[in-house]
């Protein structure tokens, strides 16, 4: 026990986290546009007073969709006319998704090594090449990547985005796209206080898809051969119908 007590002791004197998200399960329609998540919480510091040195306290969130693996193909042009692929690499565990917003720039914060470790900003994700590669050149696919998400809104950074009142209470929007992937993912909450993560918490959110879209989601999943087959059967009477209506009118 006297061992363990300057543990205890340490543990007591750091603030706790206590999060929470404006949607747990988001459901995807036909009609879905996107939606707007609320993330909030507060901050609770033992014995329930602030610091009182004058280092302010940083909140990050970030919003990780499910790893997915991407292949990467880098095109040039051929004889001035065309374009061509030319190299390719593949990634073993992009985020399919990924979105950060702290209270001041994230590079303000923390030191590279950190921003690492917790994979905190875009330039610090650890998308993990499936081949080897030049580091000149696994460096120009990364940062291809990440453009080719950021353009479809899918790695989103927004400095200043998160509100922290009176020190205690915080909260940002992180908004999720209409072409957002399926799946589980997670809203991580850190306490950054003169370069150190002081806490980190986590919030699951569930995004799906709803309706006749996840029906034929399902479909295609549990029975590809036949959904693959009505697929075409279906292609082929529009297609006929329509011809069959152009030749009418």
């Amino acid at each position: 026990m006297v061992v363990l007590a300057p543990l205890l002791v340490a543990a007591e004197s750091k603030p706790v986290l206590v999060p929470d998200v404006s949607q747990r399960n988001v459901e995807i329609v036909y009609s879905f546009t996107g939606a707007d998540l609320l993330l909030f919480g507060a901050i609770l510091y033992p014995g329930g007073r602030l610091p009182d040195d004058d280092k302010p306290t940083d909140i990050v969130v970030v919003v990780k969709g499910p790893t997915q693996s991407i292949l990467v193909r880098e095109k040039e042009k051929l004889g001035g006319l065309i374009w061509v692929n030319a190299a390719r690499l593949r990634y073993r565990s992009a985020p399919s998704f990924y979105a950060i917003a702290s209270s001041r720039p994230i590079a303000t914060l923390l030191d590279e090594r950190t921003r690492a470790i917790y994979e905190l900003g875009l330039d610090s994700l650890q998308l993990s090449p499936a081949t080897s590669a030049l580091d000149d050149r696994q460096d120009r696919f990364a940062r291809g990547l990440v453009d080719l998400k950021r353009r479809a809104g899918l790695y989103v950074e927004a400095p200043g985005a998160v509100e922290i009142t009176d020190g205690v209470l915080y909260r940002a929007v992180v908004t999720i796209p209409a072409r957002v992937p399926v799946g589980r993912f997670t809203a991580e909450t850190f306490l950054v206080r003169d370069g150190h993560v002081l806490a980190v918490a986590t919030r699951d959110i569930e995004i799906r898809k709803s309706g006749f879209e996840r029906f034929v989601a399902r479909s295609a999943e549990r029975n590809a051969i036949l959904y693959g087959l009505v697929a075409v059967a279906l292609s082929v009477a529009f297609g006929w119908g329509a011809g069959l209506i152009a030749r009418r009118f």
